[in-house]
This record gives C-alpha cells, sequence and structure tokens, in this order.
C-alpha cells in the first residue's frame, strides 16, 4: 500500500463506491480499466490490518464480476483480463509472457490515452504492433533454443534412463521458467530449470523408489563431494543421480564464479546436502510411522520442499548484482529465503493432503494440524491459508521495502518473489495443480505459438523496416 510523508492514506476515498463525487460517478464506475487498476491495488498488502484496502477489494470486486455478466466492460480492457485478474488477483501479473500475447493479439487504441490536440497516425499503431510481434517471436526463438539445450542435457546426464522419475513436459518448466526470470537471464533461466529437474529426481528416489541404503549412500556422496570416489555407489540409480547434480552444480558453478568474482560451488553443495538430509527425515517419518509436531514438522519441511538448489543457484547467476557471502549468510537474504519456502511448502500440503492421506503418508502441515489440534480438515485449511496469505505479505514487504537492510539487490528480491507466485498458480486447483492440460496450452502459447494479429497491420510495411537491428540472443552450449 501507498502512504504519503505524512502518513495519509492515498487510496482512503477511494475506500466506498458511496464517496465517488456525484459528478463522476457515472464516468468512474463505468471504466472499467480504472476499476481494475483500483482491484489489483487492493491486493498488494504487506500489513496485517489495510482496512481500506478490504473495503476497495469488496466494492471493486462486485462491480467488476457485475460488469462482467453484463457485458459492460469499456473497450480499453479485455474481459480475459478481468477474469484472469478476479481468478488470480494480482498473482496473474506473474504470467507476464501470457499477458504480454495477449495484449499484442487484443491491441487496441482506445486504451491510449491522448491531449485534446494530439492524435494518432494509423501507421504508428501498425508500428506499435510490428515491434511487439517482433519482440515476441524473438523471445520465442531463444525459448526454444533453451529448450533444445535442457533436452539434450536431459539425456546426456542421463535423467530420461530413471524408470522411477515423474516429470512434466519440458515445455512446462519453460512456461514456468519465462514467468520468473526475465528474457535477457538465459543463464540464471536455464539453471532454474535444470535444478526444477534435479530436486524432483532427487526427491523421486526419496520419496518412491530408492531403498533404506541408497538413500544413505546418496546423502554421504554429497557429504563428500569432490571426494565422492572414496564412497563408490551401491546402485545405478544412485549413481546416474549423483553425477547429474555434481556435474551439473560444477559447471554451473563455474560460471556463477565468473559472474560473483568468487567461488561459490561449496555453498551449492552444501543447499544439496541440507536438502537430501530433509528428505532423509521425512523418509525416516514415514518409515517409522512417526507423527511429528507441527514445530517438529515445518523446519525440515521447509528445506525438504527443495528450493535451496534452485532459487540461490540461479541467484548467483543473475548478475550484474554480486552476492558476497556476508550478504548470502545475512538475515534480510535469510528472510527471502524462509519466507519463500513456508509460501511454497504449505501451498504444496493443501493442495497434496488428499493424495497424501490415501498413501498413509502423514507428513503433511494440513494433516498434521487437523490430528493435532482435533479440529476438522477444513478448519486446518483455514488455517494454513492464513498462515500462507501472512508469510506472502511479510515477503513482499521485505522485496518492496529496505526493511530488511541486508543489501540484497532489488532484482535479486523479485526472484524469491516470483518464486512465491508461481507456486500460488501451479497448486491453484483444488486438486493440486493446474491440469496439465491448461500447463501444456500456456506452455504451446509462450514458446511455440506465434502471435495472432491482422495481417492488415503489416500490408506494404515489412518488420524489417520499423524494427531496430535485432539483438543476437541464445542460449549458451557451455554452460
Amino acid at each position: 500500500m501507498v502512504y504519503l510523508n505524512d502518513g495519509e492514506d492515498v487510496l482512503a476515498h477511494f475506500s466506498e463506491e458511496s464517496r465517488f463525487p456525484d459528478s463522476v460517478v457515472q464516468g468512474s464506475l463505468n471504466d472499467t480499466k480504472a476499476i481494475l487498476e483500483l482491484y489489483k491495488a487492493s491486493k498488494v498488502r504487506i500489513f496485517d490490518d489495510e482496512w481500506t484496502l478490504d473495503k476497495i477489494d469488496s466494492w471493486t470486486t462486485e462491480l467488476l464480476r457485475q460488469q462482467l455478466c453484463s457485458n459492460k466492460i469499456s473497450t480499453s480492457v479485455m474481459p480475459q483480463e478481468v477474469e484472469c485478474a478476479l481468478q488470480l488477483p494480482f498473482y496473474s501479473s506473474v504470467l507476464e509472457p501470457l499477458e504480454h500475447k495477449r495484449n499484442i493479439e487484443h491491441f487496441s487504441t482506445n486504451g491510449i490515452q491522448m491531449r485534446k490536440s494530439a492524435f494518432l497516425p494509423h501507421h504508428i499503431a501498425e508500428d506499435i504492433i510490428a515491434l511487439a510481434v517482433a519482440e515476441f517471436h524473438s523471445a520465442q526463438s531463444l525459448y526454444r533454443q533453451e529448450l533444445q539445450y535442457v533436452d539434450r542435457w536431459v539425456k546426456e546426464v542421463r535423467l530420461d534412463q530413471l524408470k522411477f522419475l515423474r516429470i512434466l513436459p519440458l515445455d512446462v518448466f519453460f512456461f514456468l521458467a519465462s514467468s520468473v526470470l526475465p528474457r535477457e537471464l538465459s543463464d540464471a533461466r536455464i539453471a532454474w530449470i535444470q535444478n526444477c529437474l534435479l530436486t524432483t529426481a532427487v526427491d523421486d528416489l526419496f520419496d518412491v523408489a530408492g531403498s533404506s541404503e541408497e538413500l544413505q549412500n546418496l546423502i554421504a556422496l554429497f557429504e563428500k563431494w569432490d571426494a565422492h570416489n572414496e564412497i563408490g555407489f551401491c546402485s545405478e540409480d544412485v549413481e546416474t543421480v549423483f553425477y547429474a547434480v555434481y556435474n551439473t552444480s560444477n559447471k554451473i558453478g563455474e560460471r556463477a564464479a565468473e559472474v560473483q568474482n568468487r567461488s561459490v560451488i561449496s555453498h551449492i553443495a552444501q543447499l544439496w546436502l541440507d536438502t537430501a538430509r530433509a528428505m532423509m527425515k521425512e523418509a525416516e517419518w514415514s518409515r517409522e510411522g512417526h507423527v511429528p509436531s507441527m514445530e517438529e514438522y515445518m523446519p525440515v519441511a521447509e528445506v525438504s520442499f527443495a528450493l535451496g538448489p534452485i532459487v540461490p543457484t540461479s541467484l548467483y547467476l543473475m548478475g550484474p548484482e554480486l552476492l558476497p557471502e556476508e550478504v548470502v549468510r545475512g538475515p534480510e537474504y535469510g528472510g527471502l529465503m524462509r519466507l519463500t519456502n513456508v509460501c511454497c511448502r504449505l501451498l504444496n500440503d493443501m493442495a497434496s493432503y488428499g493424495r497424501e492421506s490415501g498413501d498413509g503418508k502423514i507428513a503433511n502441515s494440513v494433516l498434521l494440524l487437523h490430528l493435532h489440534s482435533a479440529s476438522s480438515v477444513d478448519m486446518a485449511k483455514e488455517e494454513i491459508r492464513r498462515t500462507v496469505e501472512a508469510s506472502k505479505r511479510e515477503l513482499l514487504r521485505l522485496v518492496i521495502t529496505a526493511a530488511g537492510g541486508g543489501g540484497v539487490p532489488r532484482p535479486c528480491k523479485d526472484l524469491f518473489w516470483n518464486m512465491c507466485k508461481v507456486a500460488n498458480l501451479t497448486y491453484l486447483q483444488a486438486n493440486g495443480y493446474c491440469s496439465l492440460e491448461e500447463m501444456l496450452g500456456a506452455a504451446s502459447a509462450v514458446v511455440h505459438d506465434p502471435p495472432l494479429v491482422e495481417k492488415t497491420s503489416f500490408v506494404g510495411r515489412p518488420i524489417s523496416t520499423i524494427v531496430p537491428v535485432a539483438i543476437k540472443t541464445g542460449a549458451k552450449d557451455d554452460l
């Protein structure tokens, strides 16, 4: 929420629909664009008691729904934009590539505010569309290059040989990664996807396929890291998983050292070890039938969600901002990591408790709260939901303010927040995930399908005549 220096709440005069002056009610309340922006603003909260935002949220939500139902959406706004905002609140803004494409396909000069003496020549609108299409095509070309690189990497590290590995199509990972990391951060995006795949492999070994001997063997290998030959491998699956993690992490570490001007591989290795130990603890609980308390569960579950090897590694590759060791080990960075872990873990737990209960697994915050507090499952879910919302507010406060004072650059903070928003999207549906069909459709729209625009926009005006010299981009082959 925005405040003036004297503490006045600058949105207070929008708190109630009835407070609009009579002279502007008709125009303002019929302006879907203005109401939509006010609605989105009401969703951005960093404190618990923002009553003004609660009131704005209430009346703008109702008004937008009425306009949708009565087909009275302003011409400057697409109905799909309103539907998306109501479904996902401001978390819809994480889908920037999809939003970009939608804006191209539905571009209208009706949404451009002009001064009385100004006018917009027709060819200017054509130029805007042409530039946007060229930019989107360039981004898609880059994503497809990265997709080919990751596909080759999967085969090189033999992840495709792991029969137990449950993996989504690679296109889906690129859709999510394009929403987390901006286009220009190709190295960081590829590392993000690689580590998502690697953590899935490690998790499935612990959760599905691995024997107690194999799990202990993998942890011992992570402990030794460079000296892993002293340990040896008890199975081919362990060897494949370890070398996939070890070799990929070392290559990423080499690139990160160039960006950070220091070695970070020991930190990356420690993150993998911490993650594996947390997964081992959960495996032991399941094997022994132990029912942990919430206080016992959360410190383990936050780490076992496996953001450790994913987020910090990508942060090291972002540049040009440096992340000195004292910043990475500082309280602000730790707070950002902890709150992101809490949000993602609890969102996952709310989505998966039904399946895990059916599988006889008890290490889930919803199920544990249900058991320990003698409350209903619905009441437990509501309490977890309140914890998630409180954690989101605290995380956003750290991201947009200097409250942490720990020297974490803003672009790095944004990555934590984007991870939280992607988790919110991924675990949206009642069954835990957006359907695979929805994910694949979104992925295809971002990576493969060109924007659908009126061909008349480009009649007689080739894009090459109005688009600046293209910037050469592409995934790095030596990552």
